[in-house]
């Protein structure tokens, strides 16, 4: 990965949030009047700060994203095993599911809609087992795990903010969770591509798939 590609990767990610954030946001204020970002008159300028909006939740996405890959990487220097790893990241995705449930149905007295605390883990980790087939199918098994934790685990502690803040409600955790999840399911599809390239490039030799 060099930092053309990563440029690429941050500048793409951060437009993606931007763009999903926009959808998201737009079809939230039509379908629920009690949506309001900034004031529902003023669509243009609704638009225009959401967007803002989804170029932060693209940073922060890519922020977790690397920290991801960093503890992979210090994960793998300490267990020295590639599929403990893997593992541990298994469990911990079944152990997310279950307590992401019981968090929201601890405060489903709170919220606005009482089916959240089994609809959110559901759809989550439907999303999250799509984009890890055709990762897999790309790539190889190995990837399965980590797409599964980067894109369940990792999506969940960056948009906890607002699963667990002082003003949640269903709409402000769609609207903070589905960006967030799009842009980390962007730069793990993409990933790959980015250091198939690089090892091509440098080693004509190599055509193994890359892992993650």
């Amino acid at each position: 990965m060099n930092l053309r590609r990563w440029f690429f990767l941050f500048w793409s990610t951060m437009a993606v949030g931007g763009v999903v954030t926009i959808l998201v946001g737009t079809i939230m204020q039509w379908t629920d009047t009690s949506f309001g970002f900034m004031g529902l008159e003023a669509t243009g300028f609704n638009a225009l700060m959401m967007a803002l909006v989804g170029l932060l939740f693209g940073a922060f996405s890519q922020m977790g994203f690397f920290a991801y890959l960093i503890l992979t990487y210090i994960a793998l220097s300490i267990i020295r095993k590639s599929y403990l790893w893997n593992a541990l990241q298994g469990y911990t995705t079944l152990f997310a599911v279950g307590w992401l449930g019981y968090s929201l149905y601890e405060d489903r007295g709170s919220l606005d809609n009482n089916w959240i605390f089994w609809v959110l883990p559901l759809l989550l980790v439907l999303a999250s087992a799509a984009v890890t087939y055709f990762k897999v199918k790309q790539t190889n098994m190995s990837a399965m795990a980590p797409t599964m934790f980067l894109l369940f685990v990792v999506t969940i502690l960056e948009a906890w903010p607002s699963i667990k803040g002082e003003e949640s409600n269903t709409a402000a955790i769609f609207f903070m969770i589905i960006p967030l999840f799009a842009c980390n399911a962007y730069q793990i599809m993409w990933l790959h591509r980015l250091v198939r390239k690089n090892t091509d490039t440098t080693d004509p030799a190599v055509t193994a798939k890359p892992a993650v």
